[in-house]
């Protein structure tokens, strides 16, 4: 059995002290073959003085794909005065992946304090937000988040709202430390996994929330073999990114973080799927 996902992806989060066009650069050089931009990205260089055009315009000049682009997370359980605003992050995040050519917008889960009855309609809005725009939205949960903290929890929330746009994100991390270790998505239908991010996990506890311990694959405990081969086997053909935000990382020069972390990924790749 061989994989046939898209290819791998640096999660910026991975290079966050690093300026904008440095961290495409390393992830290019790197030998990745995408990049995934969260809406921080762009604020960032917004900061900096540069336009959503420009921003839009350095990303094409990179020529790497982008794999995913990321909106402003809490729109799940917003309370009623904050939804307008965060569901116009999620359009304006809509709107740069179709400029990009990319097909998946992500979002996290988020804080609020909404029920989850409020929650099944929020979900069911993003996704006709994304539907319109002829994207699909990926839709991740943390462990550490105080309701929707297990996959089962966030495969119910989607099933309710009933959006074939909206999927699921898995995390290797999240799934690692949420009890689900290697192939603990056994039951997931691969027709739900829209977008997978990837990162090894210490044998330690997490050190703060969110978690920045993360680490290249073969570094910690996640049974690489076991979760790449249920993705094959599951015919998942996306992409996979590389999310490992760790303030070792962000102390070395990006390029060097994003070359470990390629090869890391293609050793464990080649180790699954010999």
């Amino acid at each position: 059995m061989r994989h046939r996902f898209r290819g791998l992806a640096l999660h910026l989060w991975t290079v966050d002290t690093t300026p904008f066009e440095e961290a495409l650069a390393a992830a290019k050089a790197g030998g990745f073959d995408a990049v995934e931009l969260r809406r921080v990205d762009f604020k960032r260089a917004g900061e900096g003085g540069l336009s959503n055009t420009a921003v839009l315009g350095r990303v094409r000049a990179n020529g790497l794909s982008v794999s995913a682009v990321g909106c402003e997370y809490g729109w799940a359980f917003a309370a009623k005065e904050d939804r307008e605003r965060l569901f116009a992050s999620l359009v304006e995040a809509c709107e740069r992946a179709v400029t990009l050519d990319c097909a998946t917008v992500m979002s996290g889960i988020g804080p609020g304090t909404a029920s989850m009855e409020d929650a099944v309609a929020n979900v069911r809005h993003a996704g006709e937000i994304v539907a319109r725009h002829g994207l699909r939205l990926a839709l991740e949960y943390q462990f550490q988040h105080p309701i929707v903290s297990r996959l089962d929890i966030l495969r119910e929330l989607i099933a309710k709202a009933g959006q074939k746009s909206v999927g699921l994100l898995l995390d290797a991390y999240h799934l690692q430390r949420g009890g689900r270790p290697g192939r603990g998505f056994e039951e997931v239908p691969g027709s739900e996994i829209f977008y997978v991010q990837y990162s090894d996990v210490p044998d330690a506890a997490p050190n703060t929330a969110p978690p920045v311990d993360r680490l290249p694959p073969g570094r910690g405990i996640v049974r690489w073999s076991e979760l790449f081969q249920l993705l094959a086997a599951k015919d998942y053909r996306g992409w996979v990114s590389y999310e490992a935000p760790n303030p070792i990382h962000w102390a070395q020069p990006a390029v060097d973080v994003a070359s470990e972390g390629a090869r890391a990924t293609r050793r464990a790749l080649e180790a699954a799927f010999a």
